[in-house]
């Protein structure tokens, strides 16, 4: 059977600017996230019959898998982009489902396009990360 051929590995001054771009708008996805999880159970879903603690319970609720996350990101684990990447499905789908939604579809729309971009940019960085530690330890 054939052996097959390795790609080479792209050039340090070729992954570095894309390391931070991805990095960045991965950072900035998960913000905007969370923002638009608390501005979304805070002002736009009426609860006539919870107590003034319902809210709460539910942002945290809402923000505890992207709170685990946070820390890893902002320290730039490519081992937390990558759960990131499995945890941000949750929001993919609540997303989905909320746009069928005919009172705040946008809000499930704009859910589902931050959670896609967060998946993408955290894949990316993960990806270029390891082919830059690669490349850094001598591979072709």
């Amino acid at each position: 059977m054939a052996k097959k051929n390795d790609k080479p590995l792209p050039e340090l001054n070729w992954l570095k600017p894309r390391l931070r771009i991805s990095r960045l708008i991965s950072l900035v996805s998960l913000a905007a996230l969370a923002a638009l999880l608390v501005v979304w159970n805070l002002f736009f879903i009426n609860r006539p019959d919870t107590p003034g603690l319902g809210a709460a319970a539910i942002i945290t609720i809402a923000l505890t898998p992207l709170m685990i996350v946070a820390l890893g990101m902002l320290l730039g684990s490519e081992k937390t982009h990558i759960w990131a990447c499995i945890l941000i499905n949750i929001y993919f789908i609540h997303g989905v489902v909320a746009s069928f939604s005919p009172v705040n579809a946008w809000l499930g729309y704009t859910e589902t396009f931050l959670s896609v971009l967060l998946f993408c940019s955290a894949f990316m960085h993960t990806l270029w990360s390891f082919k830059y530690k690669r490349k850094l330890a001598g591979e072709a």
